[in-house]
């Protein structure tokens, strides 16, 4: 039976979609192809998928429920991973009708799609490591509270949390989050600091480091994450003993904080380029630290991360080079 993933010419759903279709699935993808970034990256991820056996694309706005229904009408879709979405935790300050949109109506959309099918065995939708706000305790954990958002773009992503457990409550839809660290690799967003900082340092340009560079992330290698979100999606939850909906949230990330310096230095070297560093203040919306306890997700799912910086830097920058031909 054929898979529905939304955002499908966006970074995490193009991999997806070329895993699933590599495993033998058929995947009807959706995705508006907005210009938050440069469509060109989106138009070449689909490319790459068009013409191949099992991959179907319609171009929507997930958010227009009349449209979404006639995606996917008669094909019989029993799972859903739900990726597109507004990202960026900058931008939901300069746009914040955006994120409403696409978030929060689009996340509806998705779920009032899923009570409409029959014999859904899964819907798998991105959260975002952003939930976790400015909470001190690390690593961050599913169990911890994360009610204190400290952006807009988090204020939606843990309001899609809530959502699909209410939903998983009043229609048994089995439903899972994933709160994803910070993704970088081949095919990546032009918006996330790999990108930005591999990019500005081919150019010889300056990059823009806040909070004085005494920054550290969990980056997670694009890899990594897609065969989290495939174990996931062939893991759907069940009820609990207690009467608690077939709902879960996890972490998916490399269980490591990394220092931002530490990734600038690796980018250096993958280039052959010293990097032109300008330090400023930390942004607003933005955090210090990020660091993500997986032991659920490795429990539940078998998730095994294995690709540190060391390795994915150098291979996402050989992927720039290729692309941009430099």
């Amino acid at each position: 039976m054929p898979v529905l993933v939304t955002g499908a010419a966006g970074f995490i759903g193009f991999h997806v979609s070329r895993a699933l279709l590599d495993r033998g699935e058929s995947v009807v993808g959706v995705d508006n192809l907005n210009d938050y970034y440069d469509p060109t990256l989106k138009a070449a991820r689909l490319a790459e998928l068009e013409g191949r056996e099992g991959f179907a694309f319609r171009k929507l706005d997930i958010a227009d429920q009349g449209a979404l229904a006639a995606a996917v009408e008669g094909r019989g879709i029993d799972r859903v991973v739900h990726l597109a979405a507004q990202a960026g935790v900058r931008y939901s300050i300069e746009n914040p009708a955006a994120y409403i949109r696409s978030n929060i109506d689009g996340h509806f959309a998705i779920l009032e799609l899923c009570r409409g099918f029959e014999g859904l065995r899964h819907l798998v939708y991105a959260s975002s490591s952003s939930v976790y706000g400015g909470n001190t305790k690390q690593p961050f954990s599913v169990e911890d509270r994360v009610d204190s958002p400290i952006s807009l773009y988090a204020a939606t992503k843990k309001a899609d949390e809530l959502m699909s457990h209410c939903y998983s409550h009043l229609y048994e839809i089995p439903a899972t989050g994933l709160r994803f660290f910070t993704v970088y690799g081949p095919w990546g967003r032009p918006d996330m600091a790999a990108f930005i900082f591999t990019r500005a340092i081919i150019r010889g340009e300056p990059i823009r480091v806040f909070n004085d560079g005494d920054m550290q992330r969990d980056f997670t290698f694009i890899d990594d994450i897609v065969a989290g979100v495939l174990a996931c999606l062939d893991s759907p939850p069940v009820k609990d003993p207690a009467g608690g909906p077939a709902h879960k949230v996890y972490n998916l990330g490399n269980n490591r904080a990394e220092p931002l310096m530490r990734m600038i230095r690796l980018i250096e070297e993958a280039t052959q380029r010293r990097a032109e560093i300008q330090y400023a203040p930390m942004q607003p919306g933005d955090v210090r630290a990020t660091y993500a306890d997986i032991d659920a997700s490795r429990r539940d799912f078998g998730f095994d991360p294995h690709v540190r910086i060391d390795e994915g830097i150098p291979r996402f920058v050989d992927w720039y080079k290729d692309f941009h031909g430099v």
